[in-house]
């Protein structure tokens, strides 16, 4: 099937939604029909690599987030808007979102890339 043709997908009930959303990212929110996920910056440094992380993994996964940004956060909306709704493809692309930027390689074991230094001059993301 070519992506200009029409998939049946399955939209989630809002309850299902947000019982998958308890279960596989805690961090989201439903509201007015879309998930979303605010992601709090240090600055417009910070803010601008987000949006290019989540830009190339939205690219990369033809699903496309609304975006809202401001100096010290980044907001993400994703909602499927062919099926009108929260499908698969929504909690596939958030969760690939929440680990891409999230990612603390200071904190893997055995890693030996440390992550940026507890030092104010280097703040990135405020990881929650």
């Amino acid at each position: 099937m070519s992506w200009r043709e029409k998939e049946q997908e399955r939209v989630y009930s809002d309850e299902e939604v947000r019982e998958r959303l308890a279960r596989e990212l805690p961090k989201w929110e439903l509201k007015d029909g879309w998930i979303r996920r605010r992601y709090k910056t240090s600055g417009w440094k910070a803010t601008l690599m987000v949006i290019n992380a989540v830009g190339h993994l939205a690219e990369a996964a033809f699903h496309h987030p609304d975006l809202v940004a401001s100096y010290a956060f980044v907001d993400v909306k994703l909602m499927n808007h062919a099926a009108k709704g929260i499908t698969d493809k929504d909690f596939q692309l958030a969760a690939k979102i929440e680990e891409v930027i999230m990612w603390q390689p200071g904190k893997e074991e055995g890693s030996a890339l440390t992550g940026t230094p507890d030092d104010p001059r280097f703040k990135y993301l405020k990881y929650d």
